[in-house]
């Protein structure tokens, strides 16, 4: 049996005040956090942490007791080994709307698929995309936390059964005359009628002890259920982070592949803008020759070729920290995927819009989401290892050992002794450390519960602004590439009309510039739009179904030990 909660409301927290010992309090819900109270129920006037009440026992004439009181005890002690004091987890309702994000999809819209680096088409991204769950430095990190958390849980659970221990030992020991000797010698000699006084001499003497002891504390009150159920959230947590950080790594590596791709097409744009300037730089030379321009021309002409020219290495640059920020990435040294990352003169084509779900699922697909709502479990299940700590303690402890003042007796059966019996520990002062211990557990799972529901908002909003992004920046790009189209056939007239002497060369070079900045533009635009499905791809949680390694992989040393 567990106990009930309060509700308390986000921003006017109602926690119920402590009744004798052991009263713990659960979360609720505001209207603007539409939430099921984390270990609490729609009751709101039902105490926390205090068991049941049970029936008084009547009063019992001096015959009935013996038999029948300690049969009595042992059935209570065995319905009380079932109380978990403290309040339940329950889910919390993330009340996110269950229409679908885009009209044309309706309520049965289907979830993104989580290979979505797919839809772009592309081998090389594909591949690198396979790696990174098994490769990447961040995923192996969260797997060791992951490990580690699995073991804190192990430790948390190893109080649910009795601890043995076995000792042996050895002493060899002589008592002083002026010790316990020495009292033992006044005794004698008060006892004894005679007057003459003889000091009592004790040899010294070796004690041989072998045996074990066990200790087992009842777990009545849930204390130790309660500390393996906050383990076990915890380890949820833990792997929920490491999806999580797999999603965030998946993106990461697919924003530096289309920006390496865009860096590259960029290239591909100046080279080609330069052999364009390069040929008017000789029309324009060439004319002045003829004597029928002026020097102006042909040095216009070269300083246009000129700064195209110097564009290249920036974009070189760009070029180079984007393939070394994929190798890092993937645990690889700089300069490692060079070969497989080579020149590319287009830019990644961006997909269309994918199926983007519903609201509703973010709460089952996004990691960031389950984690926090792990998060508050772990807080909640905290609150009954506190609420438990008011009740007292009791173990059964026990020791069998085997002594003798000869090793040859040591195995002997006269040499067995043993003791064991149950103790109890009840707290009665302890200036409040128990109560803050108590109100600091709830401060921890309102927090917990304020984070889980700002989580459940940002990634709301996240979605909603990366398809707001991708969007607008699909329409702009449409409209820069029929600026591009006509800003190339302008470029080609006013070449045409120059070089049959019609034409002035200041139109040329304003077509030359004009061309050149809608080919930036509209390149610029697709690496935007391919930045911005995978920002949206990243904000509805795909990429998380992988398989990961089945514990931490141990890295190499560093240095020889």
């Amino acid at each position: 049996m567990a106990a009930r909660g309060t509700l308390s409301i986000l921003g006017r927290q109602t926690l119920s005040p402590l009744a004798g010992r052991g009263q713990g309090g659960g979360l609720g819900a505001s209207p603007r956090m539409p939430m099921t109270p984390a270990g609490s129920t729609p009751r709101a006037d039902v105490a926390v942490g205090a068991p049941s009440p049970s029936p008084q026992p009547s009063p019992r004439k001096d015959g009935e007791r013996g038999p029948r009181r300690r049969l009595g005890t042992l059935v209570a002690a065995a319905l009380l080994a079932g109380c978990n004091v403290g309040p339940d987890f329950a889910p919390p309702d993330p009340g996110l709307p269950n229409d679908a994000f885009s009209a044309r999809e309706g309520r049965g819209a289907a979830p993104p698929s989580p290979t979505w680096w797919r839809a772009f088409r592309d081998p090389v991204l594909t591949d690198l995309e396979a790696r990174v769950a098994a490769a990447n430095l961040d995923v192996k990190t969260a797997t060791i936390r992951l490990a580690e958390s699995r073991f804190q849980r192990g430790v948390a659970a190893s109080a649910l059964l009795p601890s043995v221990n076995a000792d042996a030992k050895y002493q060899y020991e002589l008592y002083s005359q002026n010790g316990i000797a020495g009292l033992l010698t006044k005794l004698s000699s008060s006892s004894s009628t005679s007057t003459s006084t003889t000091s009592l001499t004790i040899p010294a003497i070796s004690d041989y002890t072998v045996g074990f002891d066990a200790s087992w504390e009842l777990d009545l009150w849930g204390h130790v259920r309660r500390s393996v159920e906050s383990a076990d959230a915890q380890v949820e947590q833990s792997a929920e982070l490491r999806r999580d950080t797999l999603v965030s790594s998946l993106a990461e590596l697919a924003r530096d592949y289309v920006q390496l791709r865009g860096a590259q097409t960029q290239i591909a744009i100046a080279n080609e803008n330069l052999a364009i300037a390069r040929e008017i730089q000789k029309v324009a030379e060439e004319r002045q020759r003829k004597g029928v321009a002026t020097g102006f021309d042909a040095q216009t002409s070269t300083a246009q070729a000129e700064s195209v020219s110097a564009r290249i290495p920036t974009l070189r640059s760009d070029e180079s920290q984007y393939s070394n920020a994929i190798g890092f990435l993937l645990d690889e040294p700089p300069g490692a995927l060079q070969g497989q990352l080579g020149l590319r003169k287009h830019a990644l084509a961006p997909p269309g819009v994918p199926s983007l779900g519903v609201p509703a699922e973010l709460a089952r697909r996004r990691p960031d989401i389950r984690a926090a709502e792990a998060r508050l479990h772990a807080a909640t299940a905290d609150i009954g290892v506190a609420v438990a700590a008011f009740y007292p303690t009791i173990k059964l402890n026990g020791v069998v050992s085997l002594d003798a003042l000869d090793a040859k007796n040591l195995f002997k059966a006269s040499s067995l002794q043993y003791n064991a019996g149950p103790s109890i520990v009840l707290p009665i002062f302890d200036a409040g450390r128990l109560k803050s211990t108590l109100e600091l557990r709830k401060a921890e799972q309102l927090e917990a519960a304020v984070a889980w529901h700002k989580t459940v908002l940002q990634a709301w909003r996240e979605v909603v602004d990366a398809l707001t992004a991708y969007r607008r920046e699909a329409e702009r790009r449409a409209g820069l590439k029929r600026e591009l189209e006509h800003s190339r056939q302008a470029l080609d007239i006013a070449r045409s009309r120059y070089k049959t002497g019609v034409g002035e060369f200041l139109s040329v070079l304003d077509a030359e510039r004009s061309y050149l900045q809608a080919a930036q533009d509209f390149e610029t635009s697709t690496t935007n739009v391919s930045l911005d499905l995978v920002t949206l791809y990243k904000a509805l949680g795909g990429g998380w179904e992988r398989v990961f390694p089945d514990g931490p992989v141990e890295p190499e040393p560093l240095l020889p030990f």
